[in-house]
């Protein structure tokens, strides 16, 4: 049965003056369902906070319908089969501007999905969202959300999407994220300033892209032990140290980018067991050494780029890679090639080389090595999901 909602205004006076209340919806609304009725002050509220809306979305926000406002959608609650509720919002692309989301999203009871990419929400992320029972996605991407990183979060065990990337957040992030059971974590162009944590490799993501922060010190050996990583994106850090062996054992990987950063030392032939890897970058780092031929037997290898460091050496199935333009070794130390570094160049980085630790390990192959075959099959263009998230454009990543 259908709720009338009856809204009466009372003048809040005081002794000294009245103030005037924001016009109120029009009298005997009939709303789907209770909980449709109890909402609608406030999507009104925070539709009044609204100060640019350049496609007139908010033009629908009117009238009991609430499940027909652009943007809104509705289901059945997981708790009652029967009723019907807010389930979910899409504002990505709508470019709304408005001061804070607080009062807004977090009085939502039964929301699952709120995805908000493109838009000009500000303010700090509001503690109160952790109420939320049932939120399962969470994309505030490419707004301007300002503070440190939301702990509330941490608080939300429905999540399984975050994605905060493109914003002004700074500080560290919590190490007990990366144990949450997260499918997708995209915090990448925020201004993150730390080491990386030691638990890095107990995420349960598919999808972690870390890119275009201000991330320091080694990438951590726990790397290895994250079960599902298929892309995992640290390009454009200050990440140092060297690459931890384990890093080859991320048998599921399609996308290693780790790229402009200021890693060191040879590469670990233990990337060689990256037997599902696509797109590898260890472009812009300090690396050298010989290019171990056995991560260029690597059968899937669409790209691999090396560019930008001081390699001095590559075997004859990494030259195949580079006739067939899959390896880029531009700007090494690599005699006989075009487009090295000078001689000066190369002289004087070798004057400075930092011998790691564990030199043994990089050695190591911890796997099964298939015969290499020249002939390479050809593959279907991929879309990459880690890559797609650095781009400010609305793309559909959850």
């Amino acid at each position: 049965m259908k709720i009338l909602y009856f809204f009466i205004i009372f003048p809040i006076l005081t002794n000294i003056n009245c103030q005037l209340l924001p016009p109120l919806p029009a009298l005997n609304l009939s709303f789907l369902d209770q909980s449709l009725a109890l909402i609608f002050p406030i999507i009104q509220n925070f539709k009044n906070t609204i100060t640019l809306d350049p496609f007139g979305v908010t033009q629908s926000w009117t009238g009991p319908d609430i499940c027909n406002y652009k943007g809104f959608y509705c289901d059945n609650p997981p708790n009652n089969s029967s009723a019907t509720s807010l389930a979910s919002i899409d504002f990505n692309g709508f470019q709304l501007s408005a001061p804070t989301l607080d009062g807004f999203i977090d009085q939502l009871p039964d929301l699952a999905i709120f995805h908000a990419n493109s838009n000009n929400f500000s303010g700090t992320i509001s503690s109160e969202i952790s109420n939320l029972p049932y939120l399962y996605e969470l994309d505030l991407s490419n707004n301007q959300f300002i503070g440190t990183f939301p702990m509330s979060i941490l608080n939300i065990h429905t999540l399984t999407f975050l994605d905060i990337r493109y914003n002004l957040l700074t500080g560290i992030i919590p190490p007990q994220i990366f144990v949450q059971n997260l499918d997708g974590f995209f915090l990448n162009n925020n201004n993150f300033i730390q080491k990386l944590p030691d638990n890095l490799g107990s995420t349960t993501a598919f999808y972690l892209t870390l890119a275009n922060n201000k991330f320091v010190g080694p990438i951590p050996r726990s790397i290895g032990q994250a079960p599902n990583l298929l892309e995992i994106l640290l390009l454009n850090n200050l990440l140092n140290g060297c690459i931890p062996y384990e890093l080859g054992l991320l048998k599921k990987a399609i996308v290693i980018d780790v790229g402009y950063n200021m890693l060191t030392g040879p590469l670990p032939c233990s990337l060689g067991c990256l037997e599902s890897v696509e797109q590898l970058n260890f472009a812009g780092n300090l690396l050298y050494g010989q290019v171990p031929e056995v991560i260029c037997s690597l059968r899937n290898l669409v790209n691999f780029t090396l560019s930008y460091n001081y390699f001095t050496k590559v075997g004859p199935l990494c030259r195949e890679l580079i006739e067939s333009g899959v390896l880029n070794v531009e700007k090494n130390c690599i005699v006989g090639l075009p487009n090295q570094r000078s001689t000066v160049e190369c002289v004087l980085f070798r004057l400075q080389i930092k011998v790691c630790p564990l030199q043994k390990s990089f050695s190591i192959i911890p796997c099964n090595i298939s015969k290499f075959s020249p002939h390479r099959p050809p593959r279907a263009e991929r879309h990459l999901i880690s890559y797609s998230a650095l781009s400010k454009k609305h793309t559909k990543l959850s």
